[in-house]
């Protein structure tokens, strides 16, 4: 274990001792203890740096899983009760490649802590050693053995100390690790999870760990040193502050966060984001596609206005036709005039006939 340890003990040996000529350059003591306890602050920060596209990758793994959540209930519902081998091979193969589909995978959301543990572990042996390490000469491996914080050495624990102030000092830093920490998952849950998401064994399982991780810690926490409880703290504060940055700026799609950052974004005239810009553009096709109901009072229209846009009827398929209506010409035009030339010939056509048609016979008495 010490050989896997040695390098990454080195490495936590540069960061600290660069950060502890920053802090003497500016006119801080070199043996005192705030200086080292600022240079493990100073370590954290390098490390979350470095860390950054892991946690990036860990919110878009929490997020995916958050959303495939619907579409992982439906394939265990479809293989409820079936405890066969071959269906449970099904189901890992169709969860695997909805894994695949989605592009998330589940570890990904463990990486940054399961890569910060070999840090806590480092700090511990650097805090608890007594020989140089690379640039910890001699001089400075007794400055930060000495060193103390309010009354406290940054290397004593709860359990291996008897004085009080240090029992203090330590209880204060694990309450605040353990409150910061449940901060930072309730913050995850309760803002940046759609409400479809919290139904289902994920969020179940946040919920547990909500409450178990502080519990964790703080049972724990009493065999670290203070200047690892230090920066178990510092990494807390850090990722609490990126994860409201991150929940603020790039929220979970349906999520209360999201709603909150399109309510600040319509106050400033910009356009919505995720779910939010699809709700309006929806509601609107349907107000255009909606017909009217408004009933459209007629106009008055004189008789040769309704002959005009009258209709024709045009005849059944059956072979029978129906009448035309007669559409009446405008008084006054050419029509009309026609019109009437043809009534009167007609006339006179039939009054002929009628003066030529033989009378009947006149009996002789």
């Amino acid at each position: 274990m010490s050989q896997i340890l040695r390098p990454l003990e080195y490495v936590i040996a540069w960061i600290m001792v660069g950060w502890h000529h920053v802090w003497t350059a500016i006119g801080l003591p070199e043996g005192s203890g705030w200086t080292w306890a600022l240079s493990i602050v100073g370590l954290v920060v390098v490390i979350r740096i470095i860390l950054i596209p892991l946690f990036v990758k860990q919110i878009k793994a929490s997020r995916g899983l958050q959303l495939i959540q619907p579409e992982l209930k439906k394939i265990q519902a479809k293989y409820k009760g079936k405890t066969d081998p071959d269906s449970r091979q099904k189901m890992t193969q169709e969860t695997m490649a909805l894994y695949k589909e989605s592009g998330t995978n589940p570890f990904s959301s463990c990486l940054p802590i399961l890569l910060q543990a070999p840090i806590f572990f480092a700090l511990f042996r650097v805090l608890n050693g007594d020989s140089a390490i690379g640039p910890l000469t001699t001089t400075l491996r007794a400055q930060l053995n000495a060193s103390t914080l309010f009354g406290s050495p940054l290397s004593d624990t709860f359990l291996g100390s008897d004085q009080i102030g240090t029992k203090i000092l330590t209880v204060v830093l694990i309450v605040l690790m353990s409150a910061s920490t449940f901060t930072t998952q309730r913050q995850l849950m309760m803002k940046n999870m759609p409400a479809s998401a919290l139904d289902n064994p994920f969020a179940q399982q946040q919920k547990i760990l909500l409450y178990v991780l502080p519990l964790v810690f703080a049972v724990s926490g009493v065999n670290f040193p203070i200047g690892v409880l230090l920066y178990w703290l510092t990494t807390n504060v850090w990722s609490m502050g990126q994860q409201f940055y991150v929940i603020r700026r790039m929220p979970a799609p349906g999520s209360p966060a999201e709603k909150a950052l399109n309510e600040r974004r319509a106050k400033r005239g910009k356009p919505l984001l995720g779910l939010g810009a699809t709700e309006p553009a929806k509601a609107e096709t349907v107000e255009e596609a909606a017909p009217s109901t408004q009933r459209v009072q007629p106009k008055k229209q004189s008789k040769s206005q309704r002959t005009k846009q009258s209709p024709a009827v045009t005849p059944k398929a059956s072979g029978t036709s129906s009448p035309v209506p007669a559409v009446e010409p405008e008084p006054g035009s050419p029509e009309e005039a026609a019109q009437k030339n043809g009534q009167q010939k007609n006339g006179s056509q039939k009054a002929s006939k009628a003066q030529g048609r033989p009378r009947g016979k006149v009996t002789e008495t």
